[in-house]
């Protein structure tokens, strides 16, 4: 059910390759070795099926990019022109198949999406119902959410943060593999505009424990109720994962506006 490991995707480590639609690149500086980050999600390896890989050569290089170039430097977003508009922008981390991703997309036409996720296989099939339905509004990133934070995107630029379902990492000692850490929970806040929402959502009593915790220590956040009128629609659709559930896990939702 966690959005960074519901599919089958392939190596963590994404091919490198910029899209001609995102404004790739840096400042023009040579190649660097970063410090290597422990990362939230899992390696795995899978194939796309002729018709996937059909859509994906047809599209990726107007909607989607690598979050590295070939070189290994962060790209830059600039997202009014990858857009063609000026609108306010939400970015859902770990967007999995995207199926939570295309149906609020639907919803909120006067919003941009930009859905990150690892796994390749995840991406081509948002990709096909993008296709099919027709779905102006959402552009893709192929790589780490945090990476994407840290240096695609500039202070006070989203108006939204979505994380549904991330990988809780449930024994001790993964605990430091969680996506929400205080580090990470300060650079959201910064990205966020004042009155820019974070949504996250878990089925993990435990980690929506902690989850809860670094947020409310963040003293740029505050808390927020779902009843209250807010810049983004948090009215997240049921997944599969869920409706399967049945009467399991309890999902937690959480919401904080940027102060």
């Amino acid at each position: 059910m966690y959005a960074q490991r519901e599919e089958a995707g392939e190596a963590g480590t994404p091919e490198q390759g910029a899209a001609a639609g995102a404004n790739a690149p840096t400042d023009g500086t040579s190649p660097t070795h970063h410090a290597r980050r422990i990362t939230s999600f899992r390696s795995r390896r899978s194939t796309l099926s002729g018709g996937q890989q059909q859509t994906w050569e047809r599209l990726w290089p107007r909607i989607g990019t690598e979050a590295r170039d070939a070189g290994g430097r962060p790209i830059v977003l600039d997202t009014a022109q990858w857009f063609g508009r000026q609108a306010p922008l939400i970015l859902e981390i770990g967007c999995g198949t995207g199926v939570s991703t295309s149906a609020m997309a639907q919803l909120e036409p006067d919003l941009d999406v930009i859905a990150v996720e690892v796994y390749k296989k995840g991406l081509s099939q948002l990709l096909g119902v993008i296709d099919r339905d027709g779905i102006p509004n959402i552009r893709l990133v192929r790589g780490d959410g945090v990476d994407v934070l840290e240096h695609s995107l500039p202070s006070a630029s989203l108006t939204g943060v979505r994380v549904f379902f991330p990988d809780p990492w449930p024994k001790a000692r993964h605990h430091k593999r969680r996506l929400f850490q205080t580090e990470t929970m300060a650079l959201i806040a910064d990205r966020l505009k004042p009155g820019g929402i974070l949504h996250a959502a878990t089925d993990h009593m435990g980690y929506a424990e902690h989850i809860a915790e670094v947020g409310d220590a963040e003293p740029r956040l505050r808390r927020v109720e779902t009843g209250v009128d807010l810049p983004i629609s948090v009215a997240r659709p049921e997944t599969k994962y869920e409706r399967k559930a049945l009467a399991g896990p309890i999902v937690t939702e959480l919401l904080w506006e940027r102060i």
